[in-house]
């Protein structure tokens, strides 16, 4: 299965939105392809060191994945990060947040005055 970025940013912007701190994440005995797609993408997320598994089948966001969401959060923000990506051809999440954070200091510049 192919990783899909905006599918990540949907999934941690989803779980920012819940009332708990807490995801369960178990499969059905026969899963839908949506349903392996969220496990495979909340895998990655920990890979990542977004989320962490807490204890069987439960997962939370991490501060990191607060962080990285907060850095590609507004639409623009993560509009132009599309478009600079598509021409490079491939890029890590490390790096789709650097440059969520390039655009927010950016964005501070423009805003305030103040670089960062």
């Amino acid at each position: 299965m192919k990783r899909d970025d905006d599918y990540l940013r949907e999934l941690l912007s989803d779980l920012e939105g819940e009332k708990g701190w807490r995801v369960e994440l178990i499969l059905p005995m026969a899963p839908k392809d949506t349903d392996e797609k969220r496990a495979y993408h909340v895998m990655l997320l920990c890979d990542a060191g977004y989320m962490t598994n807490v204890i069987d089948h439960t997962y939370r966001m991490t501060s990191s994945g607060h962080d990285y969401l907060d850095a590609i959060r507004d639409d623009t923000i993560w509009a132009n990060i599309k478009v600079v990506t598509a021409s490079v051809g491939g890029v890590t999440l490390g790096l789709l947040k650097d440059l969520g954070v390039s655009y927010l200091k950016q964005k501070i510049l423009i805003e305030t005055g103040m670089q960062l």
